[in-house]
């Protein structure tokens, strides 16, 4: 049975920071490139970053680059999204995906998704 469950949601207030955790079972994590994706409330949902299966290679959203960090443990089964410099825009339901292709922005490239971590960050 295929499980990505998100972790570390919370408030935090605007310039504050965060650590979301993606723990993942029942498939093979090292051979999955994995994603961070996000829903703002009336919005749809977005890329926020995405990472290779070794973790050499990473791509982040505009909105997020040089502020938001992501990283995996492929003994860990684990994925991570470090979040710092954080705005009240960047408030939102947080989901991580695996991804069996390539690295990608593209939601409909995403096989598998979690339920989801809420962040908020007050201003």
């Amino acid at each position: 049975q295929v499980q990505l469950v998100e972790s570390g949601g919370g408030l935090v207030q605007t310039g504050g920071s965060l650590r979301l955790s993606c723990a993942v079972s029942g498939f093979t994590f090292s051979t999955y490139v994995m994603g961070w994706f996000r829903q703002a409330p009336g919005k749809e949902r977005e890329f926020v970053a995405a990472i290779s299966r070794s973790g050499g290679s990473t791509y982040y959203a505009d909105s997020v680059k040089g502020r938001f960090t992501i990283s995996r443990d492929n003994a860990k089964n684990t994925v991570n999204l470090q979040m710092n410099s954080l705005k009240p825009e960047d408030t939102a339901v947080y989901y991580c995906a695996a991804n069996s292709m390539r690295i990608s922005a593209r939601q409909s490239d995403y096989e598998y998704w979690g339920q989801g971590a809420q962040v908020t960050v007050s201003s």
